[in-house]
């Protein structure tokens, strides 16, 4: 029996929909014949947890999409997992990597060394990780400092805020993929069909994955469930992430509507459609409580305005890597309100903005 967990959505994983009320980390579960979901907990993350996906190949072998964030209760749990359906490491042929992120990528060096698998990314994230591994961690906190001043921060609370550059150093190990995945493109995978589907916004280079034989469609961060993913803004990134999420957004949600979504985070639902609506609904109220927000203090920066916004909690409370999301996702928001021509930035190396 499924629950409604948003309008027009149905839970479909309803043990992974248990687990996560229970603070529970949900079970290892064969969704299709030869497809199962591995939860791999995420050290200190109300995320929890991220699904890696195994598909049993035809001809031998596994294939996976995403693995986890790399640390030893990850590794455990990953090896755990494949084992409990009959299945080993060293059986893994070829890894699919939805997006960049650390929960999703970081674990897939250490696949890659046991089992000589690929790795496979968009390129747009494929380029940013070998930017990233040539590149040492001072350098990356110098470069997110400087970035959050040109966003309003003053110095001092940015350098506390990025934090020290050994909290960045397991960015800078991540492993570089061997493959190049673009949109439309169909994976190694022998035996299924998984279609790359590039839905920017959360990272450049983020996909999806269109089953096309079984009709499930692996939303990666894209879309889930219960929250929003973040969509900010980084050093050296895409102009307007926001803006092409939302686009992003509306092409998934015109899609034929798959029998299953298979989220990384969370739990399994269908409702692809409305859930895809819903996120864009929220984002347009987000957009006019900027707008508001503008108008209300006018000159304001990214950081300023970012105060005045309705966040989960306190915005007092936000301090460090919570509020570098809360502000770089406030950037993010402007910059689709200037592109529409709502607001007006004024040039120079911190923009101030107004109501146009």
């Amino acid at each position: 029996m499924s629950s409604s967990e948003s309008p027009g959505t149905e839970v479909t994983g309803t043990l992974q929909h248990a687990a996560w009320q229970a603070r529970e980390l949900p079970p290892v579960e064969e969704v299709r014949p030869g497809l199962w979901s591995v939860p791999v907990p995420i050290p200190h993350n109300p995320l929890r947890y991220v699904s890696a996906y195994a598909f049993a190949l035809e001809g031998g072998g596994l294939g996976l999409v995403d693995c986890g964030w790399e640390h030893e209760a990850g590794w455990t749990a990953l090896t755990d997992g494949l084992a409990g359906i009959g299945a080993g490491v060293a059986d893994v042929r070829g890894v699919l990597v939805t997006h960049l992120h650390y929960d999703h990528l970081g674990l897939a060096g250490r696949v890659r060394e046991a089992s000589g698998a690929w790795i496979a990314m968009h390129p747009a994230d494929g380029e940013a990780v070998a930017a990233f591994s040539g590149r040492d961690a001072a350098t990356a906190v110098d470069t997110q400092v400087e970035f959050l001043v040109g966003l309003g921060a003053d110095r001092d609370t940015a350098v506390s805020d990025v934090g020290d550059p050994e909290r960045w150093e397991r960015f800078h190990r991540m492993a570089v993929p061997d493959r190049r995945l673009l949109h439309g493109d169909v994976a190694d995978f022998p035996g299924w069909s998984l279609r790359a589907v590039h839905t920017p916004g959360h990272t450049p280079g983020h996909l999806c994955f269109d089953e096309e034989r079984t009709g499930v469609f692996l939303s990666g961060d894209h879309v889930l469930p219960r929250i929003s993913p973040n969509i900010s803004t980084v050093p050296g990134g895409a102009a307007s992430p926001l803006r092409d999420y939302l686009a992003a957004l509306a092409d998934v949600g015109e899609r034929p509507e798959p029998a299953e979504v298979l989220p990384a985070h969370e739990w399994r639902f269908t409702g692809l459609a409305a859930r895809t609506a819903q996120l864009r609904e929220h984002h347009e109220h987000r957009l006019a409580e900027l707008l508001d927000a503008v108008r209300a203090h006018p000159g304001g920066t990214p950081w300023d305005l970012a105060a005045h916004l309705t966040w989960s909690r306190p915005w007092s409370s936000y301090e460090r890597g919570m509020r570098v999301f809360a502000v770089t996702e406030t950037d993010a928001h402007l910059r689709v309100l200037a592109g529409r021509g709502a607001v007006v930035g004024t040039p120079g190396p911190v923009p101030r903005y107004t109501a146009a």
